[in-house]
């Protein structure tokens, strides 16, 4: 059980002010939020099985330490990541497709996911927890509560976000999970 909070906090928190995110409220302001938030759902299933996958694969070829060490560092990243921030051009957004609003949105979001920080982020967890069903359920969960709230908020707020003190916020738990993970490999 612990595998799937952890997996659905750091998730939660990586897809704060994310691009994919962001492509979330974008889509949430051109069509219906259920469309959005089902193409959503959907994607992120998809690229949270593959994340798993691959996380669980490293953990199984790799000793422990190189593991907690890499993990570590990758979280120290991904806060770095948070901080510089990601952006989503209105070119990316306007784009018109002939596949409908479903598919529009989940193979852009699906696109936008590969080599993520959440896709990654979710790799670091998986490497760490020999539990691939609650860390894909976990991961998915937590990237579709942080999607769903962004589609709330395009709907209610639109743009009055304080998108600075959201990264800032994401930035610390990611340093503090990189120090602690990093600790624990060097204890």
């Amino acid at each position: 059980m612990t595998a799937f909070w952890i997996s659905l906090f750091i998730v939660f928190i990586a897809e704060m002010g994310d691009k994919t995110q962001l492509v979330a409220m974008a889509f949430a302001t051109r069509f219906s939020p259920k469309v959005v938030l089902s193409a959503v759902f959907i994607a992120t299933l998809l690229v949270h099985l593959l994340s798993v996958f691959l996380g669980e694969t490293a953990s199984t070829l790799l000793p422990v330490f190189w593991v907690q060490l890499l993990a570590g560092l990758s979280f120290i990243v991904f806060g770095l990541w948070t901080l510089r921030g990601d952006e989503i051009s209105d070119e990316e957004t306007q784009k018109k497709s002939r596949f409908g609003p479903f598919l529009t949105v989940a193979t852009t979001f699906f696109l936008a996911e590969l080599g993520d920080k959440t896709m990654l982020a979710t790799v670091s967890v998986a490497t760490q927890y020999n539990a691939f069903v609650p860390v894909w359920i976990g991961s998915s969960l937590g990237m579709v509560v942080a999607d769903g709230l962004a589609i709330l908020v395009a709907g209610v707020l639109g743009k009055k976000l304080p998108e600075r003190a959201i990264k800032l916020g994401a930035a610390v738990v990611f340093f503090v999970s990189g120090a602690v993970t990093l600790w624990t490999a060097f204890r």
